[in-house]
This record gives C-alpha cells, structure tokens and sequence, in this order.
C-alpha cells in the first residue's frame, strides 16, 4: 500500500504543485484544483477504517504522503486532513470527504452538542468546511468535536512565514456536527502529538529537495574556472547538509512506524527536534551556497526555506519538546532510564502548560 501512496501522491503532486502554483497560492489563496485531485484521490481517509470508507493504512504507510506534501511544498492540508479524520474514525464518527482541519490549541467548553470557546492556529482555517479540535481537554472526560466554521461568530486571520493560512475561530454557542468522548488510549494532546509528527515528515520532504536544489546548483556555478561544488569548502556544508537531511527521514520516518498502535509520544518528540534541527541548518547551508540568488522572489528556494523556518516551530519547537523529553528521562530515574530506551515507543509524555502551535 505505501508503494502505491508514493507513486500516486508523487505523480500527483509533481503535476499540479509547481513551484509557480505554489507561489501564486502564498497569501492564503485557496489551490481549489489542487485540493479537488487530492479530495478525488481518496488520500484524506487513507488512515481511516475499512468500515468508516478508508483504507484502514497505518501512519507508517502514509508517512510517504506527508513527507511529498513538504517535498513539493503542496500548499493543502493534506496531512491535517489525515489526522483530523484518523482521530474521528478513532472516535467513532464518520470521516469527511471535504476540506478539513484541526486546531491543537483549543479551548472548548462542550455542553448539551453545544459549544463555547475559540480554537487558534488551525491551518487553513478560512479556507475548509470543518475542523476537529478536544473540548473540555482540562476535564476527566474530554470530548472530540467536530465543527463546522461556517458556525464561527468569529476569524481572526493570520499567515505563518511561509504564506499560509493559520487562523483563528471564535464559536459562541454553535452546535456541533458530531462529537465523542477521547478514546481511553488517546491523551488530550493528540492533535499536538500529530501536529508535530506531520510536520517532521513535512520537514524531511522538504529538506529532500532543497538538497537537491542546493547540490545542483553548485554543479551548475561556476566560480574562479570551476564549480563551486568542486572546492572543499562547499563540500563540507553540502556534506553537513545531507547528514541532517539523512537524520531528519529517519526519525520522522521512525515515528510515523511506532504510532500505528497509538502516537508514539517519545519517538515523535525526538523526531520534532531532530528535524527542527535540521531545518535550521540546511536552511542556512541553502542560502549560503546559493548566495545572493537564494533570496530572490523568483527562484524557488524560498518557498521551501521559509516552510522549513515556519514548520519548525509549528506544534512545539525543538526547546520544548527538548524539555519534555528531559523531564520524562529525570522523572524516569536510574531505575526506568533503561526500560525508558528500550520502550520508548510505549511511553507517553506529560502534556505540557503551554502548547504553541
């Protein structure tokens, strides 16, 4: 199944997600051809049961579909539609075809399929149908809710680095469209959980390809009689460059292969910082090896640079989910350290006061 998500979402994605749709997109336009292949394919319900209409793929089959959605810069929400409608499956309600999203930072009273509140920084807020977001998350018996925006007394509307649409909904006693209570095996910080591993794979695609633009490009310049990538200089940071890259699929590969029981807390915190890391330096040796060019608005670079720069810090910075890790390995004590690496797919972190997104 993960052979045929990569080939279709890479033929997919190679034909409509240019670098000049992509940029004409920035701003928070709406790709609707775009978003109607994705919708036709049937990629939005891949993590869904058989029964509820999916193809019941576990997230280590569609790692391949999140990382090409940041290998090609595809300004949907593809990745937050398999997590919105994965977690509505998990809760027993029917997934939804049409634009969909999540916010992780929701504060949500749920009373009667009524509910009051605003949720922040959801992605494409303005653009799609509905979202699915944790009410009453500081409760014993938090609820998963699905919301149509249409029912929002409020937006606030905001673009992260990268031109994309992160917004805010304000809902004042607007009836939900479905909602349940939490699996039991789910934690009240799921979507920040998932956020987080989406944007790993997002990040380990499109360091993917800014690799390659950056490692073609100094073949093609030439300086002083020969190309840049001759001097060693350059190959040192081009080297750096392709070890961060290396690291960065394979823990976010890592932690979309431990969560198909339940979202592997520890690996996908590993996974943030280590491609949050690495985004910083390949954005850096990009821009440095390109040189003046890197900054143009015509060249493609920065569409993935400023992805990379914005993604990073997205669903906690690799600060915070440092911090989490550290304070899981003094909890643990001498005692669990060892259990704690060799079962850490299995172990859940303590959700933490604040969640950026």
């Amino acid at each position: 199944m993960r052979e045929l998500f990569e080939s279709t979402i890479e033929r997919l994605l190679a034909d409509l997600a240019t670098p000049e749709y992509v940029q004409g997109c920035e701003g928070g336009e709406w790709p609707a051809q775009l978003w109607a292949a994705v919708e036709e394919s049937g990629f939005a319900l891949a993590a869904v049961s058989e029964s509820l209409g999916g193809a019941q793929a576990g997230w280590g089959d569609v790692y391949v579909l999140a990382r090409a959605a940041g290998r090609y810069a595809a300004p949907v929400p593809l990745g937050e539609a398999l997590l919105a409608n994965w977690l509505l499956g998990k809760a027993g309600l029917e997934p939804r075809t049409a634009a969909i999203s999540f916010s992780a930072n929701a504060q949500l009273s749920l009373n009667g399929g009524v509910v009051h509140g605003t949720v922040r920084d959801v992605p494409w807020g303005r653009h799609v149908e509905s979202l699915v977001a944790i009410a009453d998350v500081g409760s014993e018996t938090p609820s998963v809710v699905l919301l149509s925006v249409a029912s929002a007394a409020g937006q606030t509307l905001s673009l992260n680095v990268a031109g994309e649409p992160r917004d805010s909904l304000h809902f004042n006693k607007a009836q939900v469209l479905a909602c349940a209570p939490l699996p039991d095996e789910l934690s009240a910080d799921v979507l920040f959980l998932g956020g987080a591993m989406l944007r790993s794979a997002q990040i380990a695609g499109a360091l993917h390809t800014l690799l390659d633009m950056t490692s073609g490009y100094a073949t093609e310049r030439s300086q002083f009689g020969r190309p840049i990538g001759a001097f060693q200089a350059v190959q040192q940071q081009l080297a750096v460059f392709a070890e961060q890259t290396a690291a960065a699929n394979v823990a976010a590969e890592a932690a979309f292969a431990e969560s198909d029981a339940a979202l592997a807390g520890v690996t996908i915190a590993a996974a943030k910082v280590s491609c949050a890391e690495a985004a910083s330096a390949g954005a850096g040796i990009a821009h440095s090896v390109h040189g003046a060019i890197g900054f143009t608005q015509e060249y493609s670079l920065h569409l993935f640079s400023r992805r990379l720069w914005a993604w990073r810090s997205e669903f906690g910075s690799a600060s915070v989910w440092s911090q989490r890790i550290g304070q899981l390995v003094c909890s643990s004590g001498g005692g669990g350290y060892w259990p704690l690496i060799t079962g850490h797919a299995s172990q859940s972190l303590s959700t933490p006061a604040e969640k950026p997104l």
